[in-house]
């Protein structure tokens, strides 16, 4: 992924002072700069213009960490040939989320609203969507979960369970959790990136790398290529 689009809002000068262009990340990063409030789809729907000629697109929410698997749920999205592909992850409890109704195949029957359900997939808030979902969403503020997922099921929307760490950052003990997550993740990175420089790799080769999906903790097992 090479082209970001943010969807920012209150304090949306701060987001784009701290990450700018994107080109300390050899990555294009632009804004779509929301005056009001316009929940998840109308904030979707105002981003369009930055998404002209892409036909489909990955869209994550900015309150929670997912280790997921992008190939295989965009690999699954062209496969469906479906609107909309969802993560979705077990929970325990699911009365703080709602459910997701999945059949064996992978497709998506129904949204429950938060109940008292023991368990169940729920929604992680990270989707692949075809162009066409923009025909669904209507002008002004609207909510993806609520108002456009349920009337999309008969275009076709398709669930991809992922099994890795998820954490919904909405409770102080769940910010807490991403925080000490993020840096350790952090600190893994930038480690890995200095053992890659002293193991006699360029800069050039390890970016290159991070772009095809090279971890960068497999370095350590790897002799440096010719450059």
């Amino acid at each position: 992924m090479r082209h970001l689009v943010l969807c920012t809002g209150y304090l949306a000068y701060e987001i784009e002072k701290e990450l700018g262009s994107g080109s300390r990340w050899d990555v294009v990063i632009e804004y779509s700069k929301g005056a009001n409030p316009l929940g998840t789809g109308g904030a979707l729907k105002a981003a369009a213009p930055l998404l002209a000629g892409v036909s489909h697109f990955v869209v994550m929410n900015g309150d929670s960490f997912m280790e997921i698997d992008f190939g295989e749920i965009i690999q699954l999205h062209h496969k469906s040939g479906g609107v909309a592909t969802l993560a979705v992850i077990r929970r325990k409890n699911e009365m703080r989320y709602g459910s997701v109704q999945v059949t064996v195949g992978g497709r998506v029957t129904g949204f429950a609203e938060k109940s008292d359900h023991s368990g169940g997939l729920v929604n992680a808030g990270i989707y692949v969507f075809s162009r066409a979902i923009f025909d669904h969403i209507p002008e002004g503020p609207v909510s993806l979960e609520r108002d456009v997922f349920p009337e999309l099921i008969e275009h076709g929307v398709y669930a991809a369970e992922q099994k890795g760490v998820f954490i919904d950052i909405g409770t102080p003990d769940d910010y807490a959790r991403a925080q000490i997550l993020c840096d350790r993740l952090y600190e893994a990175a930038v480690g890995g990136v200095q053992e890659a420089f002293r193991l006699g790799f360029s800069q050039t080769q390890v970016v290159d790398a991070a772009r095809h999906g090279v971890a960068i903790s497999q370095f350590r097992h790897a002799k440096p290529p010719s450059a």
